[in-house]
């Protein structure tokens, strides 16, 4: 089985290889025309697709899988039609490939620019969420770029119901059909495989648990765009307009829990904490979320809040738990931060707009925002049209990755017989 998996692989690695060089060079026009060929082919799959998801959510259910994991799985018709609105504005997107920018004259009179060019094969891993199956392979496509997707097994039928309405897009287009190709094993030698050939493959990007992310990162031989987890802050600063801090912090909190841009540690300035906290409790107690506090936060809360361990601060719930932790002020929220978060996405409320540009030139995170819900920290809400993934390392691509994140630049000259002396 060893064998054949990675004959398997290795023709799938192939045929994306051989795709993404047409690909590379294909115009503006032949790509948002494959991805309209794909969109119709969606509309038309609706109801295959949903029922598809229906199968993928009984057998969850059935395998008990938790809460945090079934929000991600389900797609209902508002999440469906949510998946076309993103494929249209994909469709709408300045086209990066083939940009050219910086152009100098050098005094040996050669000139000198640099050229936007697709990455060439991207390797998609991802857990449970189906939307990231077209998400992906619209990025993939109007960037340039091939791309093999393996998806998580509790999603398979939905995977494989969407993959299809994909290759009939792309049938109907005169693109390349192996242009996205959706690994059809729930075999983990697959992703061994994947992982590990970087003569087909030129950047992974895992979506899921840390465990998978942990994994990935360790055995890949070719680059990863990644982020572990999702610890996010919001710091309640002393000057802020505490009407503002009040529906931030819940949304932050209570919009979605099984997202990687949730809030999970509330930071509350001394100053403004006796008046804040008692407010902010009675929302979260409406919506069952559990309080973990510091001895502050219980004084003034009472006892009902669980004490916070060292743990609690590093610890990203998914669910409807919250730290909460008061603070003397900036200085100690943002190395609270920069020590326990995951550099993914923090906010500071404040009216200060002095102490708002120290929180963002300070804090160490591929998002700060200033008087805003960290659940903005999404490709989608940034104009990306969709996102590939979540980048926090310090790498070309960093923060919600879009197009431009699946392209590299090439030095380009432009010379009239020069020579070198």
């Amino acid at each position: 089985m060893q064998q054949s998996i990675e004959q398997y692989m290795q023709t799938v690695g192939q045929q994306a290889r051989q795709a993404s060089r047409v690909l590379a060079s294909a115009s503006t026009e032949s790509k948002n025309n494959a991805l309209s060929a794909i969109y119709t082919a969606l509309q038309n799959s609706e109801a295959a697709i949903l029922a598809a998801n229906q199968m993928d959510m009984a057998k969850a259910h059935s395998n008990h899988l938790d809460s945090a994991l079934l929000d991600r799985l389900e797609l209902t018709p508002a999440r469906f039609k949510g998946m076309l609105q993103g494929l249209k504005d994909v469709i709408g997107l300045k086209d990066p490939i083939g940009e050219i920018t910086d152009m100098a004259y050098r005094p040996t009179g050669i000139q000198l620019g640099k050229m936007r060019v697709p990455l060439g094969v991207v390797g998609m891993i991802y857990e449970s969420r189906p939307n990231v199956t077209l998400e992906a392979a619209s990025l993939a496509l109007k960037s340039g770029n091939a791309i093999i997707l393996r998806g998580g097994s509790e999603a398979l039928e939905s995977n494989q119901a969407i993959a299809d309405a994909i290759q009939h897009g792309l049938k109907a287009s005169g693109l390349p059909e192996n242009s996205v190709q959706v690994i059809n094993t729930a075999d983990r030698a697959a992703v061994g495989q994947l992982i590990t050939m970087p003569e087909y493959v030129d950047v992974i990007v895992p979506r899921g648990g840390k465990g998978l992310i942990e994994r990935i990162t360790e055995e890949a031989r070719v680059p990863v765009i990644k982020h572990l987890d999702g610890n996010c802050h919001v710091y309640i600063e002393a000057q802020a307009d505490l009407q503002k801090a009040l529906p931030i912090a819940l949304n932050a909190k209570t919009h979605r829990y099984g997202v990687c841009n949730a809030m999970e540690t509330l930071l509350v300035d001394e100053k403004v904490a006796e008046e804040f906290l008692p407010s902010i409790a009675e929302l979260y107690a409406e919506k069952q979320v559990e309080l973990r506090g510091c001895a502050e936060t219980r004084r003034i809360l009472g006892g009902h809040v669980v004490t916070a361990t060292e743990e609690d601060w590093y610890t990203e719930y998914l669910g409807p738990i919250l730290a909460i932790k008061v603070v003397s002020g900036i200085d100690e929220a943002i190395d609270h931060i920069n020590k326990y978060g995951s550099h993914h996405t923090d906010a500071i409320i404040t009216e200060n707009y002095s102490l708002a540009r120290k929180f963002l030139a300070a804090v160490d995170s591929s998002s700060v925002m200033i008087n805003a819900s960290t659940r903005f920290a999404d490709g989608f809400e940034y104009g990306l049209g969709a996102e590939i993934g979540i980048s926090t390392d310090k790498i070309h691509a960093r923060g919600p990755v879009g197009l431009e994140g699946l392209t590299s630049q090439k030095w380009i000259v432009f010379g009239d017989g020069q020579i070198r002396h």
